[in-house]
């Protein structure tokens, strides 16, 4: 049985951990407050609670608060599985070292102040948070289609069904496209992009057939579907946080008939580190892109 001690000093920490995250979730600030310092003092606070008796238990017990506060927003039906789980390979670390630098550093060298100044590092990073405007990124992805470039524009402009995917990180929740159609032709014309959480809405702004068919898009759908113990969830990064702003279809004449197929996507995300986040999206829409530049391969090849 564990002691009385240490129960108490647990549910400080699930304190702790929730009276920190909750809000920031709630209010929509996926920034460096809640994914870098909050980890980092969720650490220290429990390394400080458990009484870390050396530098490594300090960074072990960091790293278990930390992870413990990412479970219990799941328990309580806050986020989903798949945000923490790509969230806690950046928060993790960051929980080990806000253990260690409690343990080592701060409480014997710049006393009581000093971790008092520590707990003033959110209130910077929240204004951050406020007052940052996301980057535009840039995914390209191609493939080498055996069929001339008039076939493969007919494709790229429309396409039918494309099977169910079979592909892990698809039945995880991430949205995939299912199909395209089109009304109209040319410049002005509307593009319907349809994924598993809905459509996406694209008025062509250049149509340069059969080279160069570029589009804005007006209305994105939820880049995914939470999975969650509880069903359904709706944490606020599902609205608004993942942007398509644009895209275009680049094709160009091979020797042989052949033709290379480009896709591309500029989109914003509302998350911070970005470029932490931008790794985990940039994968993502690759492996979007290629789902489609694949069946567009497969019907263009079967026409040729």
């Amino acid at each position: 049985m564990p002691s009385a001690g240490r129960v108490i000093r647990g549910v400080l920490v699930i304190a702790i951990c929730l009276s920190g995250g909750i809000p920031l979730l709630r209010y929509g600030s996926y920034g460096w407050t809640l994914f870098v310092v909050l980890p980092f003092i969720i650490g220290g606070v429990g390394s400080f609670i458990f009484k870390a008796e050396t530098a490594a238990s300090a960074a072990t017990l960091g790293a278990f608060t930390t992870l413990l506060a990412s479970a219990s927003l799941l328990l309580l039906g806050v986020e989903g599985i798949v945000c923490i789980a790509m969230a806690v390979p950046l928060m993790l670390p960051l929980g080990a070292l806000g253990g260690f630098v409690f343990y080592s550093i701060l409480p014997r060298r710049v006393g009581a102040r000093g971790v008092a100044a520590l707990f003033m590092l959110p209130s910077a990073s929240l204004l951050w948070d406020h007052v940052a405007q996301p980057p535009i990124f840039e995914v390209t992805s191609s493939i080498e289609v055996n069929a001339p470039a008039a076939v493969v524009w007919k494709n790229v402009v429309e396409f039918s069904e494309i099977r169910e995917p079979t592909e892990w990180y698809f039945r995880t929740g991430i949205a995939y496209p299912k199909r395209a159609r089109i009304e109209g032709a040319g410049p002005g014309a509307i593009r319907y992009c349809e994924f598993s959480t809905g459509t996406f809405v694209e008025p062509i702004a250049v149509w340069n057939e059969p080279y160069l068919l570029r589009f804005r898009v007006t209305e994105n759908p939820e880049p995914m579907r939470e999975w969650s113990p509880y069903g359904r969830v709706q944490p606020p990064h599902l609205h608004g946080y993942f942007i398509s702003r644009q895209g275009q279809f680049r094709l160009r004449e091979l020797p042989g008939g052949k033709t290379l197929l480009e896709g591309t996507t500029w989109y914003q995300h509302g998350l911070w580190p970005a470029q932490y986040w931008r790794w985990w999206s940039d994968a993502i829409l690759h492996r979007i892109h290629m789902r489609v530049l694949t069946h567009i391969r497969a019907l263009s090849e079967s026409h040729s």
